[in-house]
């Protein structure tokens, strides 16, 4: 299964540009608004989950942070965000791996993922996903699966919806809820996907 997720995600981005996929974003406002009311130093070890070719890394850098992990299955989606980068991108930890078998040696402040965890539709791949965060963030952890409103499957595949309730019972153990919102994403093709987004601050149980 998981060789064919890969090959599925190398596909994608071999075959399309961003302008050509759902997800893409000119800037990515809320997610940097999550990271901003941290209150976080430019020191703070970051990690975009699933963050592909997306921009916030580009914004990240600019804004002055110095630690910044962008992790994705698809070796392809990041050598398109290297290249996007030029000379920028050897400021990053570039981190090609399954989040399911993902295994930090260090701890990071923030764990952001934008459109990742809704992937994981089995018990036990959302328990591992769970069991790496809390044993990797010692701050804080934002997380963007679609709503209860939001697609039934995204790029071909089945995604799990989320509900608030939901996601905070699915991280209870470990992280305490700061605040959710909902957000339309307008896509590339004029088509609308409702988000959840929620801040969890890491709690030591």
């Amino acid at each position: 299964m998981r060789l064919d997720r890969k090959k599925h995600w190398e596909t994608v981005y071999e075959t399309k540009n961003p302008d050509q996929v759902s997800w893409t974003q000119e800037k990515p406002q809320t997610s940097l608004g999550f990271i901003h009311s941290f209150g976080l130093e430019k020191t703070a070890k970051i990690i975009d989950i699933g963050g592909g070719d997306s921009t916030l890394v580009d914004y990240l850098l600019e804004e002055g942070f110095e630690n910044v992990t962008v992790l994705d299955i698809s070796a392809k989606s990041l050598e398109k965000a290297k290249n996007r980068l030029g000379e920028k991108a050897n400021k990053v930890n570039w981190i090609v791996s399954d989040i399911t078998e993902f295994e930090p040696n260090i701890t990071y402040d923030v764990w952001h993922d934008r459109a990742t965890f809704h992937f994981l539709t089995r018990p036990e791949q959302i328990k591992k996903y769970i069991t790496t965060a809390r044993n990797s963030v010692s701050g804080f952890l934002i997380i963007g699966p679609f709503s209860q409103n939001g697609p039934e499957k995204c790029s071909g595949l089945e995604i799990k919806q989320y509900n608030e309730e939901e996601l905070t019972l699915e991280l209870k153990d470990g992280f305490d809820k700061i605040k959710c919102i909902t957000e339309d994403h307008f896509t590339p093709f004029k088509t609308t996907q409702n988000f959840l987004f929620c801040s969890f601050k890491r709690h030591l149980t």
